[in-house]
């Protein structure tokens, strides 16, 4: 079992957090505590280290490497989620060819330092699931030339109040989402036309993002383009839109993920502005939660904090409700736990962690360490 070593360290004042330095009576810390929290304290088990991971560890060899395809690696890694422990699901862009100076094996992958896992992709694999253990146990390949004329898959999603499990396939490219019953054999929704950008009731223009409430409605983030929200009945009815491009309140460049809590709040990770924005389920302005550098995914807990990857300081990072910065980890690198450019993250009743990195080109599983503290670790809603 691959283990990082931890330090312990006192919590400092959340401004020192944020702004990334040292008071002269508090060392550096990568833990810290909002007002009225008490501070998530870190493992300290070991001598040396650099708390890479938190509460957490790393589960090596997940996923394990595709039988037969040794003179390939993932592609970018853009979506995953987790419908239980025991079945993950994943989303990349097509398979790279293996460099030389790569062997193969469960972290073989296409990237370098400064290089992203991009270039002469091939449309295999686009859709997978995997056990526990890393183990693939569904190719969804009937789907793979589906992606052709897009670059891929850009996120994946499970209602979790809909006991069908659907899963949700967003592409940004196509101008597309689909919904595919739970074991991916049959599409049973497609929501835009394919190849066509448009910004009317029918049409996306490069969707990112998709989240629901108990009811059925869902939220679009639609996107790199329309820079807006879109509401949608339960059977894909239009109900209505919010959003323009610019940096006022309720304005967007680039809303990137979209995130729902108990409350039918509406959490948008508005990538290009650096900020968090909340809204009612009817598009009025709540707040904004701003000095994020790159949000690339939100969501919400079952504790009901909000949780975010910042793809460009490869930071996950933990909030309380109304803003404010709990708790964070990650650091930049190729190696096994490290990251680069969490795209998607998931969770599982279990506490595990799921990474999707579309800059690495891989998935990672974390699982919490021996003697976790309980709230360092994400657990989705539908982990109740």
């Amino acid at each position: 079992m691959f283990r990082f070593p931890t330090v312990a360290v006192v919590a400092v004042p959340l401004a020192a957090v944020l702004c990334g330095c040292q008071t002269s009576s508090s060392p550096a810390v990568v833990g810290a505590s909002a007002a009225g929290e008490a501070p998530i304290p870190l493992l300290a088990d070991e001598k040396g280290g650099e708390d890479l991971l938190g509460h957490y560890e790393l589960a090596t060899n997940w996923p394990q490497p595709l039988p037969g395809h040794e003179e390939w690696v993932w592609g970018a890694t853009i979506g995953i989620v987790a419908e239980s422990p025991n079945r993950i699901i994943v989303a990349q862009r097509g398979e790279l060819p293996r460099p030389d100076n790569v062997k193969p094996g469960w972290n073989a992958i296409a990237s370098t330092p400064g290089k992203r896992a991009e270039g002469d992709n091939r449309f295999e694999h686009c859709l997978y699931v995997v056990d526990a253990n890393g183990k693939i146990i569904e190719e969804w390949t009937q789907w793979d030339k589906m992606f052709v004329g897009g670059r891929g898959p850009h996120k994946l999603a499970i209602n979790p109040h809909d006991p069908e499990k659907h899963i949700w396939v967003v592409d940004d490219m196509l101008h597309q989402i689909f919904k595919m019953t739970n074991d991916g054999k049959k599409i049973v929704m497609t929501l835009g036309e394919r190849l066509k950008p448009g910004e009317d009731e029918k049409h996306f223009n490069r969707p990112t993002d998709i989240a629901f409430l108990p009811d059925g409605t869902f939220f679009v983030s639609d996107g790199y383009a329309n820079t807006r929200v879109v509401k949608f009945d339960k059977n894909g009815t239009f109900l209505k839109t919010w959003g323009k491009r610019g940096t006022g309140p309720g304005e967007f460049d680039l809303p990137h993920g979209i995130a729902t809590d108990r409350d039918r709040r509406v959490y948008v990770a508005d990538r290009s502005n650096a900020r968090i924005q909340v809204f009612d389920e009817d598009g009025k302005f709540l707040d904004a939660w701003p000095n994020i550098n790159a949000p690339h995914d939100v969501e919400v807990a079952s504790d009901g904090h909000v949780w975010v990857s910042d793809g460009n300081t490869n930071k996950m990072l933990k909030y309380t409700p109304n803003g404010k910065l709990v708790y964070g980890f990650g650091t930049y690198g190729l190696a096994p736990g490290l990251n680069w450019g969490i795209h998607q993250f998931s969770g599982d009743a279990e506490g595990n962690m799921y990474w999707a990195e579309t800059y690495a080109g891989r998935a990672q599983k974390l699982r919490p360490r021996a003697g976790a503290d309980r709230r360092a670790l994400y657990r989705p809603l539908a982990a109740e």
